[in-house]
């Protein structure tokens, strides 16, 4: 019996010197948090995407109130957020542009031809590093969903035909699937784009390989540049970029495009 009244004594005595010990070291480091921080953090999205460039929402939160974000970054929040975040920081939200993903490559499975059978691990990343992409076209998509898989808002499904398919009404641009795509296809464009774009990111200048390769990639005639009325395609970079500031979105550089790379949003 008194071997258990003394085990007892003493494991209450190293609890309670524990509990002082834990007091001490509490009181001794505390870090003061500015309440800015909660509040902040509080009003955001809680997706902890990380597309406002932070490893999530609590570290987002303690950079905006230090000043070392700004106060439109929570892309998940969108507009309303950002209105939060600026009226607790009081500072100017300014204008919260809403951006989407968009494919810049149209080389379905019917019309970009295999190198071969790939039998490697079934991921983008991996087929890049071991073959550099399954087409034959280097700047093809590889069509194993990566960006599918990155994408925390399941905005992006894979189509029948190989090529994923971004869902705009989900897609809240925080960028994941850019930074998985290891071809660099998927691209952040503002959600409100008027005009023509280009679904082709070949940049190679050999014409017949390019035919041979993928029926869908950019030939590089020149002919959208051509006959757009208000001269808003620039081709020098070997594919058409567009210049909305000019573009009425008349669909002349579409219907002169015989390999149907450009499209109208």
């Amino acid at each position: 019996m008194n071997i258990i009244i003394y085990t007892l004594i003493v494991a209450l005595a190293i609890g309670f010197a524990l509990g002082v010990l834990l007091g001490l070291f509490k009181k001794i480091f505390y870090v003061k948090v500015d309440p800015k921080i909660q509040e902040v953090r509080d009003v955001l999205s809680g997706a902890n995407c990380g597309g406002c460039g932070y490893a999530g929402c609590d570290a987002f939160a303690e950079a905006l109130v230090n000043g070392e974000a700004p106060a439109d970054g929570c892309v998940a929040g969108g507009s309303e957020t950002t209105a939060k975040v600026a009226s607790i920081l009081g500072v100017d939200a300014g204008e919260s542009v809403k951006k989407v993903a968009f494919l810049a490559c149209a080389g379905t499975k019917d019309c970009a031809k295999d190198k071969g059978i790939y039998s490697g691990v079934e991921t983008c990343q991996a087929a890049q590093l071991a073959v550099n992409g399954t087409k034959l076209c280097a700047f093809g998509c590889i069509g194993y969903g990566d960006c599918v898989e990155a994408c925390p808002f399941d905005a992006i499904m894979l189509g029948a035909n190989g090529l994923p398919v971004v869902l705009e009404d989900k897609c809240v641009g925080c960028g994941k699937c850019t930074k998985a795509c290891p071809k660099h296809l998927l691209k952040l464009i503002p959600a409100e784009t008027k005009g023509a774009i280009a679904k082709c990111s070949c940049q190679s200048d050999n014409k017949p390989q390019i035919r041979k390769d993928c029926t869908a990639g950019c030939f590089k005639c020149g002919l959208c540049a051509k006959k757009c009325p208000e001269g808003a395609i620039d081709i020098s970079s070997g594919l058409p970029v567009i210049d909305y500031t000019k573009c009425t979105s008349c669909g002349e550089c579409v219907k002169a495009c015989v390999d149907k790379v450009l499209v109208l949003r």
